[in-house]
């Protein structure tokens, strides 16, 4: 995209700019030309960037600019000290961007903690529960999962997105797909970027019906014409599934915020249909192997969607009282049971015990 934008800008008469991808995937052999000349813009993951910093291949010297793309996933994925020592490289102040779906209360800690007077642009439609996507949920034996799904794609006409949890059931599930003579291709991380960027190339210009990936499809891609998202299985945690952030606990949570909030809008993975004003339909299969606390969630956001509730869900007792857990933005539990603030907790004691023992045998030598 940001290739796109550069050279549309060179058309237009500005200067050519030299754009550095460094991504899983793509060799750095490839553009070393742009590494040696200097690129001025750089797009890269964080272990990636870091890597590079490291061994002097780069230098944020002059960069006066950084944008965090899906903070709250970087942040999930355990890369909040990458990014940290990302920061560390700069040399001058700098304009810090970050853009992230949900806002729950480690995000805010983050933000927080690494940019100075930082003010919150909520872009949403406050006042309302987004209706834009109609979610049908329903139990399906893990057994039937494969064999429901054709009837499921016969709810709509192309092009639909299946997401599935790992990479061996998306395969599996494109393999089923083709037999039955349905247009379908794959995207997974084992893919090459080039393999990736075929797939969703062909399913975009409609020469494919349809997609099947995992989370990797989630986010930052736009699929703007997609009847039909299928959740092959439900995800781990409910922000995965479709959610956007929940107010803080407090307002005076991050002082200097613009503190702006609206409803749950659906975004990653029911949220790549239902864009543009249209209307989609979301479907996920769930059964006995979905945890209790992701069908509180999904429970919890049924009900704030104004969506219709499956009669097995309503019968779950929940004890919460809507308003969501402050740190993760769970909506079926409250701070004091969520599960992630006990493994962040845990974390931090093990960083703590190995730092302490560290300095002891620093102490000895």
């Amino acid at each position: 995209m940001i290739i796109e934008f550069v050279e549309a800008l060179a058309k237009g008469g500005y200067p050519p700019l030299r754009v550095l991808l460094c991504i899983g995937g793509i060799s750095l052999a490839d553009q070393s030309q742009v590494l040696r000349m200097g690129p001025h813009v750089v797009s890269a993951t964080p272990g990636r960037l870091k890597a590079l910093l490291e061994t002097k291949k780069l230098n944020l010297v002059s960069c006066r600019m950084l944008v965090l793309d899906e903070a709250d996933r970087m942040v999930d994925m355990g890369f909040e000290d990458d990014v940290r020592e990302i920061m560390s490289y700069f040399r001058f102040q700098r304009q810090t961007l970050l853009f992230s779906a949900t806002m729950p209360r480690k995000i805010q800690d983050f933000a927080k903690d690494s940019l100075v007077k930082p003010i919150l642009v909520n872009v949403g439609r406050a006042g309302a529960a987004s209706l834009d996507v109609i979610q049908e949920i329903e139990y399906v034996k893990e057994e039937a999962k494969i064999v429901y799904l054709l009837e499921c794609l016969q709810k709509t006409p192309p092009p639909v997105l299946i997401f599935a949890k790992n990479k061996k059931d998306v395969d599996d599930i494109q393999g089923y797909l083709l037999l039955k003579n349905v247009e379908a291709v794959a995207i997974h991380a084992d893919k090459s970027q080039e393999e990736r960027q075929l797939a969703i190339t062909s399913f975009k210009s409609g020469k494919k019906d349809v997609l099947v990936a995992t989370d990797i499809a989630s986010k930052g891609l736009d699929f703007s014409l997609i009847e039909h998202v299928i959740n092959f299985d439900m995800p781990k945690e409910i922000e995965d599934y479709g959610l956007s952030f929940l107010p803080p606990s407090s307002p005076q949570a991050l002082p200097g915020f613009l503190l702006k909030f609206s409803p749950p809008l659906p975004v990653h993975r029911i949220g790549r249909t239902g864009r543009g004003g249209k209307t989609g339909l979301a479907t996920t299969f769930v059964n006995k192997n979905c945890s209790e606390q992701i069908l509180l969630d999904l429970k919890q956001l049924l009900k704030e969607a104004k969506q219709k509730m499956p009669q097995f869900l309503a019968d779950l007792k929940d004890d919460s009282t809507g308003v969501g857990c402050a740190f993760c933005g769970g909506l079926g539990h409250r701070i004091t049971d969520c599960p992630k603030l006990e493994a962040n907790q845990r974390k931090e004691m093990g960083s703590i015990r190995s730092g302490a023992g560290g300095g002891g045998r620093g102490g000895d030598m």
